[in-house]
């Protein structure tokens, strides 16, 4: 008698390949410097699956200079370069933890803040940097006691995406109501993009009405995820994109488990379906508003 042996995937293994986009996609928000093996073998698994662009975002200065040089070793590549929301409050308290060990002087201060901000604005002044970011508000990892700082940062990224000519990403965790009053506040740029979007419906419509683009991560496959959904039915398609955010947010059927630039045709076949129109169509528009938001 031989006994049947279930076969399961360990939590940590790589979700299998989707089928194939038909439609050429970018994934406009992901980390290469996070996820396993080479950033050769990251984008060759995407261009097989039509995920042939993507948007290396940086967090700090070391992420920003590795996504500048990672832009410039490959066409695919574009970067972006910011002090995440989270990194601000570390470099003003001389916070030896988390993304500000390579960047902080010690005992932090502004005076340490406004160095790293000079060497984010040196970065995207490179032409093959397309955008600052991600910065904006992070309610939810810092308390009351780093918000001045996460502002300040914030509106010192919006001048500089301002200066050089660049478009904003912007990270928004449970500060809705304030990012969205920073914007107003400080003008914001022409191009202004909403990384894995988070509100509602009528944030959406908000948005829109300031010609602000709303990128969707995998978030918007997840069960819970309703609002978001809702968001995505009334956003304009011409202000619509997608996103991994990897090697977080896996998309549904593979929450949890790690995400990379080659799951993005499961989010696009989602969005699709949302918005009640085939997979090419929707694949056609992402592709358009990704390379209008970052200007390559």
């Amino acid at each position: 008698m031989s006994t049947r042996v279930e076969k399961t995937q360990p939590k940590d293994a790589p979700p299998p390949l989707p089928e194939p986009l038909r439609v050429a996609v970018a994934d406009s928000h992901t980390h290469l410097d996070m996820q396993s093996g080479t950033v050769e073998e990251g984008l060759a698994k995407a261009a097989s699956v039509g995920v042939t662009t993507v948007v290396q975002v940086g967090c700090d200065v070391k992420g920003s200079r590795w996504a500048a040089e990672t832009a410039a070793a490959y066409e695919n590549v574009h970067a972006a370069v910011a002090l995440h929301p989270n990194e601000a409050p570390r470099i003003v308290h001389g916070d030896p933890d988390g993304w500000s060990r390579q960047g902080a002087r010690a005992g932090g201060g502004e005076a340490a803040l406004d160095e790293a901000l000079a060497e984010i604005e040196a970065l995207a002044a490179l032409d093959h940097v397309k955008a600052v970011g991600e910065t904006g508000l992070d309610y939810f990892r810092t308390g009351p006691e780093g918000m001045a700082a996460q502002e300040r940062s914030f509106r010192a990224h919006i001048e500089i995406a301002k200066r050089q000519g660049k478009a904003l990403v912007i990270h928004d965790r449970e500060a809705h109501a304030d990012v969205l009053r920073v914007l107003r506040e400080e003008g914001a740029p022409e191009r202004t993009v909403f990384h894995c979007y988070s509100g509602d419906a009528d944030m959406a419509r908000e948005c829109a009405a300031a010609g602000y683009y709303l990128s969707f991560a995998g978030t918007v496959t997840f069960k819970n995820a309703a609002p978001l959904r809702e968001a995505l039915a009334v956003a304009p398609l011409e202000l619509v994109l997608v996103e991994t955010d990897a090697p977080y947010l896996t998309p549904a059927p593979y929450r949890g488990r790690p995400n990379a630039p080659y799951l993005i045709p499961l989010t696009v076949r989602a969005m699709a379906a949302v918005r009640g129109i085939d997979e090419d169509a929707m694949a056609t528009a992402l592709a358009a508003n990704t390379a209008r938001a970052f200007g390559y």
